[in-house]
């Protein structure tokens, strides 16, 4: 099997493809995420797959769009369901149309590996792709070894990430902390 496996960063990376390596199926990452901001977060990802991927042997393709500006445009009006309604979709259609373009036989994501991920919506997108562009959708619910991974992947001294992605993820993670903080504060 040819497989294409849509990377979202190295941490969610080590289980999948150790995971689908214990199967035998060699993936080739592909990296396409116009979604990571700012730029620093963006190269900070990036360039932790590239070490992740020389230290493991792996092929991998870099698609290097830093979608700031599109981004913004198509989140504006709904950052409550930007996830669902661009960033999943965007990057699971580029994955399929660049497998459909170079040969291979299946795609998948390792953003199913995330428990911080909505697995359903991206399940179904994934599915409905699959179904659009003619390739098989390797589906596998890689979150059963999401502490695996993370442990490994600071074993490996791989950059780990404090948010999701967008700059709407970590503006949600510093208010989390504010009411966290404000929750300490009032029961003092």
């Amino acid at each position: 099997m040819k497989l294409l496996l849509h990377a979202c960063c190295a941490p969610c990376s080590v289980y999948t493809v150790d995971s689908l390596r214990r199967e035998n199926i060699e993936p080739t990452i592909y990296w396409y995420n116009p979604n990571i901001h700012p730029y620093m977060e963006y190269k900070n990802r990036r360039d932790a797959l590239k070490e992740y991927s020389k230290m493991m042997n792996l092929n991998c393709i870099f698609d290097e769009e830093y979608g700031l500006d599109e981004f913004c445009k198509n989140v504006v009006d709904k950052l409550n369901t930007r996830c669902i309604e661009y960033c999943y979709p965007v990057r699971l259609r580029k994955a399929f149309e660049y497998a459909k373009n170079n040969g291979y036989d299946a795609v998948s994501s390792t953003l199913l590996y995330s428990i911080y991920q909505n697995h359903d919506a991206i399940k179904k997108e994934m599915e409905k792709l699959s179904e659009e562009y003619g390739i098989e959708f390797l589906y596998r619910d890689f979150r059963e070894g999401f502490k695996e991974g993370q442990e490994k992947a600071r074993e490996l001294g791989l950059y780990m990430q404090k948010y999701c992605g967008c700059i709407f993820s970590e503006k949600d993670r510093y208010l989390k902390k504010i009411l966290k903080d404000k929750e300490n504060s009032d029961i003092n």
